[in-house]
Formats: structure tokens, sequence, C-alpha cells
């Protein structure tokens, strides 16, 4: 009697914890990757250096251990991604108004060629306000000219606000030189140190004029006061929405090197092989690059560890990669580790553009991200809510281990922000799921503070509660969507 009233409230027990009874990845499990990838010896991850080659090879050495095989296209761990970094070499230059060489007193010039070296003479100069008018198209004629550009931008529409999108667009309109002026709330600074930090970039898909450069608004009054013009008169009238840039009289005489560094960075790319072929496949994704030694010379840290950002995100994957290989499931699963995502998403775009399976057999890709912010019991929030048809599929599993939901789309403010709009925007389904991007006052705490600094390190501190729940949600969500009697896709003809 005692023995079977025993078995009874064990089994009431069991009923009662649910599904969170099951023994899950552990805080622990996922702090012992952490504590590797984000040490000093890693030298803050970034690509081209000792901490990647480090890096990668931690990846594929964990990979292979869980059972994963390599699946990039020469058959190894690693897909090449070709970067290239751009320093400033020596440069002389001269500008001239009618005949008249101008003399300028400021030095607050940066000029970086696309190639090696850049020569020309007699190059117009056109200032062009913004760059764009208020509806977004560029209206001056800088073709064959040097488009002289505020850093700041009003009276644009919003996906012209950034620097980097006015550029491409005087770039498409054929602008020989986009010369950007640091105006007078500061932005030269800014302007400087970007030029300066040998920024990454990938080739293949490089948007870039001849020369681009920045200069001093001191530099700018300087120019053209010696033109015979008044850079408070041109300002005032760029404010106009119909603005269609002014001829500035002005021409360059520029000789310009630029120390060019090319290299091939790694994505890494294992597998777990399905049973069933033409299933399609899942995808899961994350960076494992960051941003290395970024401090100042004497600053007593100078290195950008990346624990949060994004050693979790890998922690979670390896995690994840071990408990999904140990059984056979319907269709293949690829696991994707991506390079230089901090400049720009360029190993997701080069994996994109050369994909190891054909794009349309991905029937979600997931990735993975800044992870360690959340405490356990977070909800599950989509970034991507509503631009695939997966969303209730994804909550339903989430649901069934016990996890609550944030049905909002305020995560989705983060959409262009990560790896994953790589591929949105070939047409494959792409979310980011977890609780990292439910509260987000806590995520912009985290990025107001130790986000891409020395303090993004693994401490005591580091939540990893949530990370710990998230990695068993993305196990769950990949036994689901691997299995073709419970998710049935119609990219695999199903």
């Amino acid at each position: 009697m005692r023995l079977a009233r025993f078995a009874f409230l064990v089994s009431v027990a069991a009923l009662a914890s649910g599904p969170l009874s099951a023994k899950g990845v552990t805080e622990a499990d996922l702090r012992g990757h952490i504590e590797i990838l984000a040490s000093d010896a890693f030298e803050g991850r970034k690509p081209g250096t000792a901490g990647e080659a480090k890096t990668v090879k931690y990846i594929a050495e964990a990979w292979a251990k869980a059972g994963l095989k390599p699946a990039a296209s020469d058959g190894s761990w690693f897909d090449p991604v070709p970067l290239i970094q751009r320093g400033q070499g020596s440069s002389t230059y001269g500008f001239t108004a009618k005949g008249r060489k101008l003399r300028i007193v400021s030095d607050d010039i940066v000029l970086i060629g696309q190639q090696a070296t850049y020569a020309r003479s007699n190059l117009p100069l056109i200032f062009t306000g913004a760059g764009v008018t208020s509806n977004g198209k560029v209206a001056a004629d800088v073709k064959g000219k040097a488009a002289v550009v505020l850093f700041g931008a009003d009276n644009v529409p919003d996906n012209m606000k950034s620097p980097r999108a006015r550029r491409e667009a005087l770039i498409a309109a054929g602008a020989e030189a986009v010369i950007f002026v640091g105006d007078s709330q500061g932005n030269w600074p800014t302007l400087r140190r970007q030029l300066l930090s040998r920024p990454i970039t990938l080739e293949t898909r490089e948007k870039r004029a001849p020369l681009e450069g920045a200069i001093s608004s001191e530099f700018m009054v300087g120019l053209v006061t010696a033109a015979g013009q008044d850079w408070d008169k041109l300002r005032a009238n760029a404010k106009q929405a119909d603005y269609v840039g002014e001829a500035l009289g002005i021409d360059a005489d520029l000789d310009v090197k630029t120390d060019l560094y090319r290299f091939n960075s790694s994505n890494v790319i294992g597998k777990i092989a399905g049973r069933k072929k033409n299933s399609g496949a899942l995808l899961f994704m994350g960076h494992w690059d960051h941003l290395g030694i970024c401090g100042p010379e004497g600053a007593p840290d100078r290195i950008c560890n990346g624990a949060v950002d994004n050693a979790s995100g890998i922690a979670v994957m390896n995690e994840v990669a071990e408990a999904l290989a140990k059984k056979k499931h319907d269709r293949d699963i690829y696991f994707l580790a991506t390079t230089a995502e901090e400049s720009g998403l360029l190993g997701a775009y080069a994996f994109a553009d050369k994909p190891v399976l054909p794009l349309d057999q991905i029937i979600l890709s997931l990735n993975v991200d800044t992870i360690a912010i959340a405490p356990r019991g977070s909800k599950v929030a989509i970034i991507g809510r509503g631009t695939t048809p997966l969303d209730a599929e994804v909550e339903a599993v989430a649901k069934k281990i016990g996890r609550a939901i944030d049905g909002s789309t305020d995560a989705n403010a983060f959409l262009q922000r990560q790896d994953g709009w790589a591929l949105t925007q070939k047409g494959v389904p792409a979310l980011m799921v977890g609780g990292s991007f439910a509260d987000l006052n806590l995520l912009q705490k985290f990025l107001g503070s130790d986000y891409h600094g020395p303090n993004d390190q693994l401490t005591d501190r580091t939540e990893l509660g949530g990370a710990a729940e998230d990695t068993d949600l993305h196990i769950a969500l990949g036994r689901h969507f691997a299995d073709t009697r419970k998710y049935k896709s119609k990219k695999a003809g199903e």
C-alpha cells in the first residue's frame, strides 16, 4: 500500500513538473564554451588574426566531437570569405578656382582610394547637401565629379539617413569621389576614426567610388571661402526639399596612395545528414567574430572579448549540435558559424551569395546572437515576426516546453542588424527566437554599456539562465522542424 502510494505521488510530481523536469542544457555547459571563446587568448576573435584561427579551430573541433560532418564547399569545415581592408597611405592634394591655387590652413582631410593608387587632375567639386532630396533621390549632377556631402542628414527619408545609404546612391549616380563633411555637431572625429580604422569589407559585394574620404567643417569653410563663396549660405540652401546641388567652381588635383590588405576569412559549416533525401534542410547560424584588440594604446584592457556578443551564441550552437547529433532526423541540419558579422553581416552575405546547398531547400534558418541577456522565465520573442508563415509553428514548440510568448513585433527593430537578414533578402525564412529580445529595456541596458567594449567579458554575473532555456528551445525547434511528420514544408515539395 505504501509502495503504491509512493508510486502515485511520484507520478503526480512528474506530471506537475511537466516538460521542464527533463534534463536540459545547463549554465555550466554554456559557460565552458564562453570561457574559452571569450578568453584573452582568443584576442577578441577579429577576422584575419591569430584569434580567428583559434576560434574556427575550436568550433570545428567541437562540432566534430558532437558528431557533425564538415559541409563546406570543398568538403572541409571552412568556406573562404574574401575580405579586404583599406588604410590611409600617402596623399598629395591641391585645389584651384578659376585657375588660382587655393591655400587651405586646415589639414583635416582623409582620402582612401578603391585601388592602391588614385591620381586625377581637375576633378570638379559639387556640393550636394545631404546627398539626396526629400524623396530619397540624387538630384545633383554628380557624374564624374567629387560629391561633397554633409555627414548629418535632415529632410531625407529614414532609409537614407545613414551615410552609407547616401554614399551608395551617389556612387550609383556616377560620382567619381564621395567626400563627407564633419559638421559643427562634432562628427569630424567620428568620420576620421571610421576611415582610419581600416574597416573590413567583402570585396565581392563592395559598392565604392574610386575615391572616398572626409574633411572637417573647418577645412570646408577654408576651402569655399578661399574660392569666394559662403559656407553658411551653402548650408542654408541645402535645407531646401528640392535642393539640386551647387557646383563649387573648385577643381581638385589628387594623388592618393592606399594600403590594401586582402585576406580570406572563414565561415565554419557542419552538417547532420538527414534520412530523407529532398526533404529540405534546417539551418542554425550565428557569428563567431568580434572586434579584436579595440582599446586605445595604454588602456589597462584593450581586448573586446565579446562574451555575450557572440561567444554566447556559438556556445548555444555547440550544445544544440551535440544534442541533435545524437539521433537521426528526416531532414539535413546545417550549422553555420559566420565571419565578419560585426563589419556588416559579411560572412552571412558570402554564404547567401555562394551557398553550400540550394537556398530554396532551406525550410528555416534560426540565427543565434547575443543570447546571454535574459534571466530564466523570460518570454520568447521572435525577430522576424510576420515575415514568414512560421510564427504559430515556433510558438507551439515554445509553449510545449513551457515557455510564454511575447506576441509583439517590437523585436523586429533588430531585423536588419543580424545575420538572418542576408538570407531574408534571398527569400529564405529566417528568424531569431528567444528571450534576449523580449525585454528591450534589458537589451538596451547591455547595448548602452558593455556592448562592443572591453567589459563584454564572462564574469560570475553574466546571465546564462535564459541562454540555457533558449538552448533547450532551439533543440526542441530543431527536432520539430527536422521531422517531416511534425512539419510539412512546401519548399520541400511535401
